[in-house]
């Protein structure tokens, strides 16, 4: 039977507190976890930006942005990583039509 892809969007912001070494490692980490359960898209790095709000003290994070299709299953596995993992202030994942 084949697997039946969907189209998503995840946008991630890391914490600046980072090193450029540790926030390159952590872009790495996850878009080979999603090309290893998908098809990875763009990846989109649009830098260091100021945040809407403070986030744990923080004004500024650097934000990404991963187009990629997977299964149904893996978009809520993924949340679950980013949500342990350290240095991540925030994450969303987005389904696509």
């Amino acid at each position: 039977m084949e697997k039946i892809m969907h189209s998503y969007e995840t946008l991630f912001v890391i914490s600046p507190d980072l090193s450029e070494e540790a926030t390159k490692a952590l872009i790495e980490k996850f878009t080979g976890l999603i090309a290893e359960n998908g098809e990875l898209g763009e990846v989109s790095e649009w830098g260091r930006r100021r945040l809407a709000y403070p986030i744990d003290y923080k004004t500024e994070g650097y934000y990404v942005l991963v187009n990629f299709k997977s299964e149904t299953s893996f978009p809520a596995e993924l949340e679950r990583i980013f949500k342990i993992t350290d240095g991540i202030l925030r994450e969303i994942v987005v389904a696509h039509n």
